[in-house]
C-alpha cells in the first residue's frame, strides 16, 4: 500500500496510509501521543526498583516509541531490554524523512535514532549502556513468549482497519507474554477492546487519553 509522510499537530511527522485513512501515530501529535500513552502511563507506572525492565512493543513501526524509551532509560538511569515486533518494516527512505530525532529536545536523540535503525533485525544490540534492543520481523500472532515482559506497548493499527489484532485471541497471547503484575498500555479505549482484555484476565483501567482522545486503556495482569 502507498505510504506518505505527514506532519502532525505538534510538528512531528508520521506515516499516513491513504487507502486506510490511517496513520502510524496520532495526527494530533505523534510525539505527544507516544509520551502520554507509553511513557507517562506505562514506563513511569512501573516500580522504580524494577531493573532491567523488559518491554515488548507490538508495532515497532517508525521506532518512535523505542527512541523515546531509550531517552527515558538514560535520563532516569533505568536499564531496559526492548523487543520491537513489526510485520512490515519501514523503509530507510521513509525513515530518512521523519523528524523525531531533531524534534525531541534531547541532544542524544539523533545518535540513538540512527543506532536503532542501523542495528540488524533479529539480533540483540546496544543503543546505549541502559538500552538494549532486538527488532523482530514477524506477525503478531507468531508471538509465543511466556511470562517474559514487564510492559507491553500495544501500538498496532486501529481496530477499524485491522480488527483481528484487537480480538481475544491476540490479547490471550499478550496475557501469556507478560509476567505477573505486568502491564499493557494502548491508545485504544474501545469498549470491545476493554472487554477482550478483561476476558483473558487483565484488570483494566480507563485513563485520560493523549491530545485528541478522551480516554486510553491500561491493563494489569494480577497474580
Amino acid at each position: 500500500m502507498k505510504r506518505e509522510i505527514m506532519t502532525t499537530a505538534d510538528g512531528s511527522t508520521t506515516i499516513h496510509i491513504p487507502e486506510w485513512n490511517e496513520q502510524y501515530h496520532s495526527k494530533h501529535g505523534a510525539i505527544q501521543e507516544a509520551y502520554h500513552v507509553f511513557i507517562k502511563t506505562g514506563f513511569n507506572h512501573l516500580p522504580k526498583a524494577l531493573s532491567p525492565i523488559k518491554i515488548l512493543e507490538i508495532g515497532f513501526g517508525t521506532g518512535l516509541n523505542a527512541l523515546i524509551t531509550s531517552l527515558e532509560a538514560k535520563n532516569q538511569n533505568r536499564e531496559v531490554n526492548y523487543c520491537g515486533v513489526e510485520g512490515y518494516p519501514v523503509s530507510q527512505q521513509e525513515l530518512s524523512q521523519l523528524n523525531y530525532a531533531t524534534a525531541l529536545d534531547d541532544a542524544s536523540a539523533v545518535a540513538y535514532f540512527q543506532k536503532i535503525h542501523k542495528g540488524n533485525w533479529e539480533e540483540n544490540f546496544v543503543v546505549h549502556d541502559k538500552f538494549k534492543l532486538i527488532k523482530q520481523e514477524k506477525m503478531f500472532d507468531e508471538i509465543e513468549n511466556k511470562k517474559e515482559f514487564d510492559l507491553i506497548y500495544f501500538d498496532a493499527f486501529g481496530a477499524r482497519v485491522q480488527p483481528e489484532l484487537w480480538e481475544v485471541s491476540m490479547f490471550q497471547r499478550m496475557y501469556e507474554a507478560v509476567k505477573d503484575n505486568g502491564v499493557l498500555v494502548t491508545y485504544s479505549a474501545k469498549g470491545s477492546v476493554r472487554r477482550a482484555l478483561q476476558e483473558v484476565g487483565f484488570a483494566v483501567e480507563r485513563l485520560e487519553g493523549p491530545p485528541g482522545k478522551r480516554e486510553m486503556l491500561r491493563a494489569t495482569k494480577r497474580n
